[in-house]
């Protein structure tokens, strides 16, 4: 299926790269059917985007939160997860929403309303946090920019 997208132009999507929503994502119920991109120049891509392939203008940065917290790890009622069951560890991918602005110092990764997708359905759900620890503007330059200092110290070694 040829898709014309917002960041990366007009793709070929395969029809196993397509993730199905089957409530939407929050604050866009009628966007059902996703697909995962990233910039294969870029490695490693730990910046995804979720391309509606229902509104093609629409696309927004994903990041894996263990990245950036790696003591992320949500408590989640199961009757929220009914729309992507079964699923275990080996078959969940969880990710976060961000929030890239102009003055990069202030992005930020939405903790609160994570992504789950099944990649052996390949069906996915948006779910909302009831948990203080889990913000929804978790701050991310200062973590990136140490991660960078140690990635560039272990280069010099």
């Amino acid at each position: 299926m040829k898709v014309q997208t917002k960041i990366f132009g007009e793709i070929d999507i395969e029809d196993e790269k397509i993730i199905e929503f089957p409530g939407g994502i929050i604050g866009f119920p009628e966007m059902k059917r996703f697909t995962l991109l990233f910039d294969e120049e870029k490695k490693p891509a730990s910046i995804h985007w979720l391309q509606s392939l229902d509104e093609p203008a629409f696309a927004m940065p994903v990041i894996n939160p263990l990245i950036l917290k790696e003591d992320y790890n949500p408590q989640v009622d199961d009757d929220v997860l009914k729309d992507i069951q079964p699923f275990d560890a080996e078959n969940l991918l969880v990710l976060v929403t961000m929030t890239i602005p102009h003055d990069l110092k202030e992005m930020t990764i939405n903790l609160r309303g994570p992504i789950l997708i099944n990649s052996d359905t390949r069906k996915g759900a948006q779910i909302i946090v009831d948990d203080e620890a889990c913000p929804v503007k978790f701050k991310i330059y200062d973590i990136l920019e140490e991660r960078k200092k140690q990635a560039e110290a272990e280069e010099k070694k």
